[in-house]
C-alpha cells in the first residue's frame, strides 16, 4: 500500500458517533482523500457535460446513438469479464438500506444477491453513512446481531452459504458529503461510501470467497462509466489486490444511458459484470430532460407507465440484447409491493401482478430481477427457476430478434394513457409523505403498500411539474395549474394531521416536506435533484 501523508480531510458539523473511530481511520481518510484528489476535477467535468448534453436535448428535441462511438458498437469481438462465481446466478436480487435489520434480513433472506444502498434507499445522514458501513462489516465478521425494541424480536445471521452476496450503491456523482471536507471542499459521496467500503471490506471479501461488488447509480454517459473505471483500477493498486477483483452493475436509469449501454459496458469492460433497468429514476430522467420538448413527452400517472408501455419495452428489450451481446447479466426491474398484514386480498392480488412482472422478465431473457422485501424473493425465484432450471443465467439467449430504433426509446406518446387527477392526488401525497421521512432520516419508506425511495420522490415533483407546465387538461376538467397543486397539497397535510393526531403531526416535518415539494414542483426552473436542496435542511 502506498504510504501517505496524514490526510488533510476533516470531518466537520458532526457529533461523535458510537464505533465511528473503526471507520473513520486515519488511513481510511487518507485513502479517501487520495480519491477526491485524483478524481473529483474529473466528476465536476463531467456534470458540467451533463449540463450541456441537457442543453441540446432542449434544443433538438431527440437523442440518437453516438456517431463518435459506432466502432466500439459495431465491433463483436470484445466481452465484458467473466462473472465470478459468486456473481453468476443472480436470479433474484433484494434492494434495501443499510441498518442493521435490514443489513441480517437481507442477508438472509434468499436472494442470491443483496443491493446494499447508500444512495436512494438511504437518506445521507451522517449517521447512516457511517453506521452503515459499520453495519456491513460486522457482517462479514459475523458480529452482527439485532433486537427490535418494540417487539422483542431477535435477529441473527444464518449459515455463511445461505447468506445473499453483498452488491453496495454508492451515492451518485451529483451528491456531496457535506461532513468530509478537504480544504473545505466536500468530498463527493460517491467517493466516501465507495472509498470507506473498498478500505475496509475488499480483502476480507476476497478471503470469504466473494469481492468487492458495486452497483453504480445515475449513470449518464460512458464517459462517467471511464471515470469509474479508473478509480476502481486506482483501487485496487493503493490495497494490492489483483485487477479485475472489482465487479460494477450499471444502473441504466437515464435516457441518455440508454443510448450508450454498450459503450458503457466497453468502457468497464475489465470490471463489468452487467445493467440493470431502473424504472422510477427512468422516466425522472425522462421528463428531466425532453421538459421543453412539448406535448408528446408529458407522461401518464406513473402507475399506468408499466414495463410493457412500448417505449419501456424498447428499453429493457435493447437491455438484454446489449447485455448478452457482450457476456453480461441484464437485471430486471424493481417489484416493490409491501405485503399488509391485514388484507389477504391486497396481498393476493399483488402478488399474482408480481408474479406476471417476473415471468414477463425472465421469459424476455433477463438474468435476475428485483424485489424489496423478503416475501417476494420466492415468487421472483419461482419465475426465474422456470426459466433458468438449473443454468446459473441465461447469458446465451442473444436476443438477436431485438432491434431498436433511436426514436423507439422516446416514442412517449405511444401510450394511450393520459394524466389524471387521481394521478396528481397521488403524486402530492406519495412526495409529502416520503420527503417528509427523508428529513427524519429514512430513505426506503412503505406508502399505500409500496416500498418508495428517493427516486419516487423525483418522478413525483416532476410529473406535478410537466403537467402544470404543459397546461394538461385532467379528465374532470380542471387543468394542472399552481393553485390547484396547492389546493391538493392543502387537503392532503390536513389529511395526515386528521390520520397521526396533532402530536404526532407537530414532532414530525410535514410542514417542511409540504413546502419542499411545493417549492420544486411549482419553481419556473426544474432542479435537477430534489435531493440536492433536502440535503440542505436534512440534520
Amino acid at each position: 500500500m502506498s504510504a501517505l501523508a496524514p490526510s488533510p480531510l476533516a470531518i466537520v458539523d458532526a457529533e461523535p458517533l458510537p464505533r465511528q473511530e473503526e471507520v473513520l481511520t486515519d488511513a481510511a481518510l487518507a485513502f479517501v482523500a487520495e480519491l477526491h484528489r485524483q478524481f473529483t476535477p474529473r466528476r465536476d467535468e463531467l456534470l458540467a457535460r451533463r449540463a450541456e448534453r441537457r442543453a441540446e436535448i432542449a434544443r433538438t428535441s431527440t437523442l440518437d446513438f453516438l456517431p463518435e462511438t459506432a466502432a466500439v458498437r459495431e465491433d463483436d469481438s470484445w466481452k465484458v469479464a467473466p462473472a465470478p462465481a459468486a456473481l453468476n446466478d443472480r436470479r433474484v436480487e433484494i434492494t434495501g438500506p443499510t441498518d442493521r435489520k435490514m443489513t441480517i434480513n437481507a442477508l438472509n433472506s434468499g436472494a442470491k444477491v443483496w443491493l446494499a444502498d447508500f444512495e436512494d434507499a438511504s437518506a445521507p445522514t451522517w449517521e447512516n453513512v457511517v453506521l452503515g458501513q459499520l453495519n456491513l462489516t460486522d457482517a462479514y465478521e459475523r458480529r452482527i446481531d439485532f433486537t427490535d425494541e418494540r417487539s422483542g424480536k431477535s435477529y441473527a445471521l444464518k449459515g455463511a452459504d445461505e447468506l445473499a452476496t453483498v452488491v453496495m450503491r454508492p451515492r451518485g456523482w451529483h451528491l456531496d458529503e457535506r461532513h468530509l471536507q478537504v480544504e473545505g471542499r466536500a468530498v463527493p459521496g460517491a467517493l466516501v461510501d465507495f472509498g470507506l467500503y473498498f478500505f475496509h471490506n475488499a480483502k476480507r471479501l476476497i478471503e470469504l470467497g466473494k469481492g468487492p461488488y458495486f452497483y453504480l447509480p445515475k449513470t449518464e454517459s460512458y464517459l462517467e462509466a471511464r471515470l469509474w473505471n479508473d478509480i476502481f483500477v486506482f483501487a485496487q493498486d493503493y490495497v494490492g489486490i489483483p485487477q479485475g477483483t472489482v465487479r460494477a452493475t450499471v444502473l441504466i436509469e437515464t435516457i441518455t444511458a440508454a443510448y450508450q449501454m454498450e459503450e458503457i459496458l466497453y468502457e468497464l469492460r475489465d470490471h463489468a459484470s452487467g445493467l440493470n433497468a431502473g424504472r422510477w429514476d427512468y422516466l425522472f430522467s425522462i421528463v428531466k430532460n425532453f421538459r421543453d420538448g412539448g406535448s408528446k413527452f408529458v407522461l401518464p400517472d406513473r402507475n399506468l407507465v408499466t414495463m410493457t408501455a412500448p417505449f419501456m419495452r424498447a428499453y429493457t428489450e435493447l437491455l438484454v440484447r446489449t447485455c448478452h451481446k457482450r457476456g453480461a447479466h441484464a437485471i430486471g426491474g424493481m417489484a416493490a409491493f409491501i405485503p399488509s398484514r391485514k388484507d389477504a386480498e391486497v396481498n393476493k392480488v399483488a402478488f399474482e401482478k408480481v408474479a406476471n412482472d417476473k415471468d414477463r422478465e425472465a421469459g424476455d431473457g433477463f438474468d435476475g430481477s428485483w424485489v424489496a422485501h423478503p416475501d417476494l424473493v420466492p415468487i421472483a425465484m419461482k419465475s426465474f427457476d422456470a426459466v433458468l432450471g438449473d443454468k446459473p443465467n441465461q447469458k446465451d439467449r442473444l436476443r438477436e430478434d431485438v432491434s431498436v430504433a433511436p426514436g423507439d426509446l422516446i416514442a412517449i406518446d405511444s401510450l394511450d394513457a393520459k394524466p389524471t387527477y387521481d394521478g396528481l392526488v397521488n403524486a402530492v401525497q406519495v412526495g409529502i409523505r416520503y420527503i417528509e421521512a427523508w428529513l427524519r432520516g429514512l430513505g426506503a419508506v412503505a406508502i399505500f403498500n409500496l416500498m418508495e425511495d428517493a427516486a419516487t420522490a423525483e418522478i413525483s415533483r416532476s410529473q406535478i411539474w410537466q403537467w402544470i407546465n404543459a397546461g394538461v387538461v385532467f379528465e374532470t376538467g380542471e387543468t394542472a395549474t399552481a393553485d390547484l397543486a396547492r389546493k391538493v397539497a392543502a387537503e392532503e397535510l390536513a389529511a395526515i394531521r386528521e390520520e397521526i393526531g396533532d402530536e404526532a403531526f407537530a414532532s414530525g416535518k410535514w410542514q417542511q416536506a409540504h413546502d419542499l415539494l411545493l417549492q420544486l414542483s411549482l419553481d419556473a426552473d426544474y432542479a435537477d435533484f430534489l435531493t440536492l436542496p433536502a440535503y440542505e435542511q436534512l440534520r
